[in-house]
């Protein structure tokens, strides 16, 4: 007898991608519209839907994008799965697939890290570059500040460089102002020198006798010694004053002219309110004036237009221009100003 062959029953093949054609076509979408929602490529789901689950990145992507097609249609999933196993001959026993509202593409770790390192660093560059500029802020402000009432620096006509100091004594500003105006005391003749000292000594030799006089009073009875000491006296300070008469007495402080301008020249007043370095320079590149000028002092002066005014403290002198005031606010820079006058 032959035996009988169990007869093997055969389970038809179903493409689960052809299910989910059909209904995404029931539902009248295109598949640009679903490969949009899925955030996949129009390629990728048309493979889903003809069944090439071989050009998948294998099927475990597989199985996620038929689980993620099917939940965005409302269909079975478990469903779907499991005609995708039978279809493709795998067994999702050993894997677990969870099913997903949007599938994402696998992103670099590295490049989360380089983007997170990128960001750190342009924070810490851009803090740096601040507190940079602060600081050079901050120091520029002192270094103006130190500087712009110690000292000026003025460019001479033959390209030297002079620093004058804003806070001398008033006794060495008062000996170079003299200086300047060329303004010397007279000496002193040579007998008024020594009137002191023989005056002294003519005094002491007139006292002298007259201390002895009594003690001699009985052996010179009659004898004129005292009017013979007491008229030397006053020749001897008769022939002392004409010595101190011949001084020459001091020359009156000359009393301040006008200054005239001469054709192409102009005249620059200056009062000054407060202590104030100051020089003028003429269109010829020579100085008129550099010195310091004190509160209360006042400068006039003329020379070949345009004129180089500079303040050391531009807010301490107040200037006019043939009469017309000047105002030196717009060129004032810290505390010092430096102007052309009479350019036009």
């Amino acid at each position: 007898m032959k035996a009988a062959h169990p007869e093997v029953l055969t389970v038809p093949r179903i493409n689960p991608g052809e299910t989910l054609r059909k209904a995404r076509e029931g539902r009248g979408w295109t598949i640009a519209e679903v490969a949009a929602q899925l955030n996949l490529t129009p390629q990728r789901l048309s493979q889903v839907e003809q069944g090439a689950f071989d050009k998948l990145p294998g099927h475990t992507f597989a199985r996620g994008y038929v689980r993620a097609y099917a939940k965005l249609l409302d269909i079975d999933q478990n469903r779907l799965v499991l005609e995708f196993d039978q279809f493709t001959g795998s067994d999702a026993a050993g894997s677990s697939v969870h099913s997903l509202g949007r599938i994402e593409e696998p992103v670099s770790y590295s490049q989360r890290i380089l983007r997170m390192v990128s960001f750190v660093l342009l924070l810490a560059l851009a803090g740096l570059s601040f507190f940079w500029w602060q600081e050079q802020a901050e120091r520029r402000a002192a270094d103006l500040a130190s500087t712009s009432l110690e000292h000026v620096e003025v460019d001479g006509a033959d390209g030297t460089t002079q620093i004058h100091p804003l806070d001398e004594p008033e006794d060495q500003a008062v000996e170079a102002a003299q200086l300047d105006a060329g303004v010397t005391l007279p000496p002193l003749p040579e007998g008024a020198a020594e009137l002191p000292s023989v005056i002294g000594a003519e005094a002491a030799a007139v006292v002298a006798p007259q201390v002895e006089q009594p003690q001699n009073l009985a052996d010179t009875a009659g004898t004129p010694a005292v009017p013979a000491a007491s008229a030397e006296v006053p020749s001897v300070v008769a022939d002392a004053l004409p010595e101190v008469s011949s001084a020459p007495a001091p020359a009156p402080a000359p009393e301040p002219v006008s200054v005239q301008a001469a054709a192409g020249e102009a005249v620059v007043s200056l009062t000054f309110i407060a202590d104030c370095w100051t020089q003028l320079t003429d269109a010829n590149g020579k100085v008129l004036f550099s010195a310091l000028k004190r509160k209360g002092d006042s400068l006039e002066l003329a020379g070949k237009a345009p004129l180089e005014l500079r303040l050391g403290f531009a807010r301490g002198a107040q200037v006019s221009l043939n009469g017309s005031p000047v105002d030196v606010a717009p060129f004032i820079s810290g505390e010092t100003a430096r102007l052309k006058l009479g350019g036009q």
